[in-house]
């Protein structure tokens, strides 16, 4: 493929994740005023678009067609993405008045894994010879990511600082 083609097929999936940021938001927030369930609305739609993304990886793994694997990667990262409103929402859920602390580690996580998957992703290459190892891996942590998304409580808010004995900061 040449470097003007590939841009395009980039630009496609970026743009794919760019549309599941909103969306994400939008449909946690419809599901929160139509069920009342901040549950529903938030830990749902994390899990659902954790298992949506894992099943659009597979063909990546199967197929050797660039259009089908560009439409399987773009498919994916917006159904990654849709996570983005209600992950950022959780914070917010549970701990109201610490959201700026909640949200920065929530924030240091995604880089952290920014930082790392691609140097992980680059040395499982080097080694493996192909791309089949890293994806493979990534089905799996979204796997482990659908799991962990049961321990995800949003209706259950931190306990506040006068009832658990913490004097409150002063700003």
């Amino acid at each position: 493929m040449n470097i003007k083609s590939s841009a395009i097929f980039a630009s496609a999936v970026f743009f794919a994740g760019i549309v599941g940021d909103t969306s994400g938001g939008i449909i946690s927030d419809w599901i929160l005023r139509r069920t009342g369930n901040l549950e529903a609305a938030r830990r749902n739609v994390i899990a659902a678009s954790f298992l949506g993304t894992l099943l659009a990886l597979i063909p990546v793994l199967l197929v050797r067609d660039l259009t089908i694997v560009t439409v399987s990667l773009g498919v994916a990262f917006f159904l990654l993405e849709l996570t983005i409103g209600p992950i950022w929402a959780v914070p917010m859920d549970v701990a109201p008045r610490y959201a700026g602390t909640a949200c920065g580690f929530v924030n240091a996580g995604a880089a952290v894994a920014g930082i790392i998957s691609p140097l992980l992703f680059g040395w499982i290459v080097d080694r493996a010879g192909d791309w089949t190892l890293p994806f493979a891996g990534s089905i799996a942590l979204l796997l482990v990511g659908v799991a962990a998304t049961f321990f995800i409580k949003p209706q259950i808010p931190v306990a506040d600082e006068a009832a658990v004995g913490v004097a409150p900061a002063v700003i």
